[in-house]
């Protein structure tokens, strides 16, 4: 294999990351826990990763002779800009993260598109911050974290993490060591529950209002940061505002779920209270398919054996983008498309809903 090292002498010369499909070599695989893992690439071609902390990439993978795409967030910081990492959870019928685990190698090759994502701390910017995190979701906010800690930013950090048991805990050993180190930074953990035998002298159960405010007795002065689980987002959300905490301080990443379907107004219904049926085209591939009014453009070709490349189903990734040519959709997105796109006929099929026939230049 053709050696990835980089002569210090070009570093001012090195491109950086493109906004472009890009092909990059798995250098490393670390086992994070017993079902996640870090996966380290870097450009097959010497490069610079630029990006901001907490910002995801889209990962294409071929599986069964199949193109599939899945959005990671990055959990290295951009002050390592020679590689990036993604850390995925192997979960149960999850098709591309179980094939991460089961299938690629270090020495694979693949291609990625990114860096994309306003959920970041460059955004967002703030002199104190509470980064809430269940699960998996730890994964952007390590990505803060590090890039906090590399740069000894002047910010005061406590950072609290949600895990099953002590054994589920990602990154536990370098949490504690930055903790060890950084005067600013905080750690609290707590642990569902405990394996047989394991000692636990950190906090158990399920975060509540009164284990927050316990923890976190500044909490008002703060600006939270959370990912996780749609469930752990609801849980947190509901435990702030039953607080009243200033929401407009507030950001939020869900990881999993779809987003929700926008409820069929009235003109779209039949009659008799049954969903209407609409003709979807896509005048590319020749095909003109049936689908009802709360299916997304994504779903119904689908159904019909149309693939369309999709990586979050959220509304956030862009990667389902397609130009409509004819007839009206409603559209529920997160941030995946911009008004420009919009006023040039761009929706997103993840979450576009057909209003009535509609073609696609697809």
């Amino acid at each position: 294999m053709k050696s990835l090292s980089i002569d210090p002498v070009q570093l001012p010369a090195l491109p950086f990351w493109p906004a472009s499909e890009l092909d990059v070599r798995c250098i490393q695989i670390t086992q994070e826990t017993h079902d996640v893992a870090s996966f380290c690439f870097a450009a097959t071609q010497p490069m610079l990763f630029t990006f901001k902390p907490g910002q995801y990439v889209s990962l294409k993978v071929e599986i069964d002779g199949r193109q599939e795409m899945r959005c990671y967030s990055i959990s290295t910081p951009p002050s390592r800009p020679y590689n990036f990492s993604i850390t995925v959870k192997k979960v149960p019928g999850g098709l591309v993260s179980n094939w991460l685990h089961e299938h690629l190698h270090e020495g694979d090759c693949l291609k990625v598109q990114g860096p994309q994502g306003g959920f970041n701390i460059i955004d967002q910017p703030c002199d104190k911050a509470l980064l809430l995190s269940g699960g998996s979701g730890i994964t952007p906010l390590m990505s803060m974290t590090r890039w906090l800690y590399d740069t000894a930013a002047e910010v005061d950090l406590h950072f609290v993490h949600s895990a099953r048991t002590p054994d589920d805990i990602i990154y536990h050993q370098e949490l504690q060591a930055i903790d060890a180190r950084t005067p600013k930074f905080r750690l609290s953990l707590v642990c569902a529950g405990s394996l047989s035998g394991a000692t636990w002298s950190g906090y158990r159960g399920f975060l509540n209002a009164a284990m927050l405010q316990q923890m976190v007795p500044d909490l008002y002065e703060r600006t939270v940061y959370v990912c996780g689980p749609e469930t752990y987002i609801r849980a947190v959300r509901g435990i702030l505002q039953s607080l009243d905490f200033p929401m407009q301080r507030y950001f939020e990443e869900s990881f999993g779920g779809a987003v929700a379907a926008t409820p069929a107004p009235a003109s779209v219904l039949a009659s008799e209270g049954e969903s209407a049926t609409h003709r979807v085209s896509f005048s590319r591939t020749g095909k003109s398919v049936s689908g009802v009014a709360e299916e997304t453009i994504l779903d119904i070709a689908g159904k019909h054996g149309l693939w369309i490349p999709s990586a979050c189903r959220m509304g956030f990734c862009g990667s389902c983008k397609l130009r409509r040519v004819s007839g009206d959709v409603r559209m529920n997105h997160s941030g995946g498309i911009s008004d420009t796109e919009i006023n040039e006929g761009y929706v997103l099929a993840c979450c576009s809903y057909a209003e009535g026939d509609v073609e696609f230049d697809y």
